[in-house]
């Protein structure tokens, strides 16, 4: 019901698919009551046969098959049109509401079952509209239309005609069933295959890294089994149900036969010859009985399998997991003191990933956070841009609220650089800008020559318009990581994030990275999340986490002389780097 309340965007698309429904229930019918008549007025009849009037209604059955075909014809496009556009609008919301969600929503949800949901999910629900409803509406206007005639012309004879009905609807109640099963079984398969593909095919370097070619081939085995399978377990409805639909309809046209047989014994011969055109039709509208039964099983599985996906879909659309855009304030000064106050974080419940929290950030100072593997410091930077939502406290820039902000004002004004750097498939030139009209060329080559990217740029074949591969793969990591930097350069934004931006890259590399953060975190406010030590000792102020808790702060010399954590860290990793150099 929610599928269908989709056709008053598109009326106009939907009426006149509707009335070609209703012309071709109407027309189908009455050509075998066409067929009988003449047969009887122009075969049969003890006069001689009037060939031209036999010519004429020939031909003007033959008209009306083209007209079928023709209103046919109008019907399928316009269908198919009124689906597509509302597939189209249905892809468009659930595109714009995962666009929205939390990034605690992609940290638990795989890809490949996402890109189910945007693709083969919609293409499934397509066919409700255009094969499945519109045809099911016709089918069944067709019925009624012909159970009405046939019952005007002889009642007797339609009711021994439909002594099979009852079993049939029984029958199709029960296919039915087992095909709404099978289709969830199915939607729940190509979910586990796809995300499966995606995956290992996304990880395939660290499958052969590993060797693990044959354990993921036999994996994907036994996934594609359980995918075939969900389909036999529909084909094996269908290999019953049809033969059920061929003995009923066979039944019928036997029943009819012999009734006629025996109402025939008490006839004349011209008795006989008057009914020998009903005989007919009634033969044509039990063929059309039958057949639009065995249509609406194939139908019926097509609206099960779009049903399910589109439970599925509208799962995702009435999902409340999106970031609460409640913010209005759009005039903030960022250059204010950002204040962390008591504030407490979780990704499940009360699981604190970040414990009382208290920190402030003067502004255009440079603050970097270090510490162990999983002590909080992405968690910490993540909560700023609002990637995810804290718990408890506050955070606030000068006198504003974080969540008073509005959203897209508020991350227009931050810019991160991760450590993995995710980059488009398509030129360095759309990577940097992200599409953004506003940003020139002359302002792009600007930004790249004050990181140091520039020369490396005009090195690749077409420069700013080099295709990076998917993820940027043609690339190095270094190289990567400048692109990044020029991103965020032309953004300008007032808080700059750095996020472990130089713990992947050789040393050379590091160099220009170092060089690009300098120029980059210029008059701005940098908060930089670092594991060498060695990068963040001219940082205003360090900030030690230890299991979501700050632990000390201070400058580099401060911590120092604290002899905490801070030194024991710092001991540790320069004693490593002195034994590797003495290797």
């Amino acid at each position: 019901m929610r599928l269908l309340s989709y056709w008053k965007t598109y009326k106009r698309l939907f009426i006149i698919a509707i009335a070609c429904t209703l012309i071709l229930a109407a027309l189908g019918p009455a050509r075998p009551w066409l067929i009988g008549y003449m047969v009887n007025k122009y075969i049969t009849s003890p006069e001689v046969v009037n060939e031209s009037m036999l010519l004429t209604w020939s031909l003007f059955i033959a008209g009306l098959l083209v007209m079928e075909s023709l209103f046919q014809f109008i019907s399928t496009y316009f269908s198919n049109l009124f689906a597509q556009s509302i597939i189209r609008d249905l892809r468009k919301q659930l595109m714009r509401k995962i666009l929205t969600f939390k990034m605690k929503y992609f940290d638990r949800t795989p890809i490949g079952e996402l890109v189910t949901r945007v693709v083969p999910d919609l293409e499934a629900i397509t066919e409700v509209f255009s094969a499945g409803f519109m045809a099911i509406l016709g089918d069944m206007l067709a019925l009624i239309v012909v159970i009405g005639i046939m019952f005007s012309l002889n009642w007797e004879l339609s009711l021994m005609v439909l002594i099979p009905i009852p079993i049939l609807i029984m029958a199709t109640r029960i296919f039915a069933r087992v095909i709404r099963k099978a289709a969830q079984q199915e939607a729940s398969a190509v979910t586990k295959l796809n995300t499966f593909v995606q995956e290992r095919i996304t990880g395939m370097s660290l499958i052969q890294l590993f060797n693990r070619q044959k354990k993921e081939y036999v994996e994907f085995e036994k996934i594609n089994k359980d995918h075939r399978q969900a389909h036999v377990n529909a084909i094996w409805a269908y290999s019953i149900f049809f033969p059920i639909v061929e003995f009923l309809s066979s039944l019928s046209i036997a029943l009819m036969l012999v009734w006629v047989s025996m109402t025939a014994l008490g006839l004349s011969g011209e008795e006989i010859k008057d009914n020998f055109g009903e005989v007919i039709s009634f033969t044509l509208w039990v063929y059309m009985l039958y057949r639009p039964v065995r249509q609406m099983a194939e139908k019926f599985n097509v609206l099960q399998r779009g049903t399910v996906r589109a439970e599925r879909v509208f799962k995702i659309i009435d999902r409340e997991d999106n970031i609460q855009n409640e913010g209005s304030v759009t005039n903030c000064d960022f250059s204010q003191e950002i204040t962390f106050k008591d504030v407490y974080f979780a990704y499940q419940k009360e699981d604190w990933v970040l414990k009382n929290i208290n920190l402030s950030i003067k502004p255009g100072s440079t603050v970097a956070f270090v510490g162990a593997t999983g002590a909080g410091k992405s968690s910490l930077v993540g909560l700023l841009g609002r990637f995810y939502e804290y718990q408890k406290g506050e955070i606030t820039i000068g006198s504003s609220q974080l969540r008073d902000l509005e959203l897209e004002f508020l991350r227009k004004n931050i810019a991160i650089v991760l450590q993995d750097v995710f980059l488009f498939s398509d030129t360095i030139f759309n990577n940097i800008t992200l599409g953004d009209k506003s940003i020139s060329q002359e302002e792009v080559e600007e930004a790249a020559k004050a990181v140091g990217a520039h020369d490396f740029i005009m090195k690749m074949p077409g420069g700013y318009t080099y295709e990076v591969g998917e993820r940027g793969g043609v690339l190095s990591v270094g190289q990567r990581q400048l692109l990044a930097f020029i991103r965020a350069y032309v953004y300008n934004p007032h808080i700059l994030i750095l996020d472990e931006a130089t713990s992947s890259v050789d040393n050379e590399s590091e160099e220009a990275i170092q060089n690009a953060t300098e120029k980059l975190t210029k008059g701005r406010t940098a908060i930089v999340i670092a594991h060498r030590l060695s990068t963040i000792q001219s940082a205003d102020k360090i900030v030690v986490l230890d299991s979501g808790e700050i632990k000390e702060q201070g400058s580099h010399s401060e911590l120092l002389k604290l002899d905490g954590f801070y030194k024991t860290l710092h001991d540790m990793q320069f004693s490593e780097e002195h034994d590797e150099i003495r290797k």
